[in-house]
């Protein structure tokens, strides 16, 4: 028997709400990815300025791996937004996108290894940290193969904004000589948090 757990919303979901719909009329104006990406930039600072509007449902950790929450996909597929939760010592394995996206750190930090694919092989171009108010973006077309690890003492949480429905996107995973396999990533989830519903408001 399946046991369905009950999402307790935060009243200030509506901060959810509106990013997804500032992003959705951002995307309805038809620029080109750069736009959208600087677009996107600070509507995604502005959502992870404030810490209270994140369903606790979606900022749980597992102890196997890190976990990947879907908060609200566009209904052309157009873009998600998902949570990210990492426990201590956590990471991704070398892995692209295939499309454009953003990533804010929301509480704790992540520490991103970014590489290139030339000719086979794979080279690391860099490492960095991400903090938590901090955004940075990923693409094809600027720069999209990495591995991030959480880079905090305790739990950490990103929000990322892609430009598909990205747990049904075929993707790929590189091992250190550079071969892909692919993949497709899904959702740790079930269940979307309710961000339509005004009567509380």
């Amino acid at each position: 028997m399946t046991v369905h757990t009950a999402i307790e919303t935060p009243a200030n979901i509506a901060r959810l709400r509106a990013f997804v719909s500032d992003l959705a009329d951002l995307i309805d104006q038809g620029h080109d990815e750069a736009a959208i990406l600087a677009g996107g930039r600070v509507l995604l600072k502005n959502l992870i300025a404030t810490d209270d509007w994140l369903p606790e449902a979606f900022a749980r950790p597992s102890p196997e791996r890190y976990q990947q929450y879907l908060l609200h996909c566009d209904s052309a597929e157009r873009f998600s937004v998902v949570s990210f939760v990492w426990g201590p010592g956590q990471s991704t394995p070398v892995h692209d996108h295939t499309v454009w996206g953003l990533v804010g750190v929301l509480r704790g930090a992540e520490l991103v290894e970014s590489y290139v694919r030339e000719e086979g092989a794979l080279f690391c171009t860099g490492e960095g940290a991400l903090h938590a108010g901090e955004v940075e973006a990923v693409s094809p077309s600027i720069g999209d193969i990495h591995r991030v690890s959480n880079g905090a003492q305790g739990v950490s949480v990103s929000i990322h904004v892609y430009g598909a429905n990205i747990g049904a996107v075929k993707r790929a995973t590189y091992a250190h000589d550079g071969t892909p396999k692919p993949f497709i990533s899904g959702y740790a989830n079930s269940h979307l948090p309710n961000l339509w519903d005004r009567s509380r408001s």
